[in-house]
């Protein structure tokens, strides 16, 4: 991404939204953008595993874990796919584990924070539906940019 986040807004104002939320970063990517694939899914990393197991195609993979910061949505061997899988970064709204071997990685990450505990591996949840959280809406194929000053998404 070379235009940051502050010039995309001032240039953009109307037609992209920012996200108030104030996540933290982990990867080597601190500015990652790229069009937005989802997941919904409540302390359960299952749809996580699978999905970053695909060609990202430099996607962006948008998690909804409701904010919780009881288990880890993903860790390290699941960002370790996701670079090989070509994705351009994560962001979660919930938490990772493994945040040291995460932040050697070629990926960018947003997520509230960390935790040890693993998530259970039901499959609970939905794939590419429509999230809101922070009032910010997150369709699939939208575009998301974030560096250090934030996220921002294209309405």
């Amino acid at each position: 991404m070379s235009t940051a986040t502050a010039d995309l807004y001032d240039e953009f104002e109307e037609g992209i939204q920012s996200l108030p939320v104030q996540f933290r970063s982990f990867g080597r990517r601190a500015a990652f953008d790229g069009p937005i694939r989802t997941i919904r899914c409540f302390e359960d990393n299952a749809l996580v595993k699978a999905t970053l197991a695909t060609p990202g195609e430099d996607a962006v993979l948008v998690v909804d874990g409701g904010g919780s910061l009881q288990t880890a949505l993903m860790g390290d061997l699941i960002a370790e796919s996701a670079v090989a899988n070509g994705w351009a970064g994560v962001v979660i709204h919930g938490a990772i584990r493994d945040s040291v071997a995460i932040n050697g990685l070629d990926l960018g990450v947003k997520a509230l924070g960390t935790n040890p505990r693993k998530s259970s591996k039901l499959g609970t949840g939905e794939v590419d539906v429509e999230l809101e959280f922070g009032g910010v809406v997150f369709r699939v194929g939208a575009h998301l940019y974030s560096d250090e000053d934030g996220i921002l998404v294209e309405r």
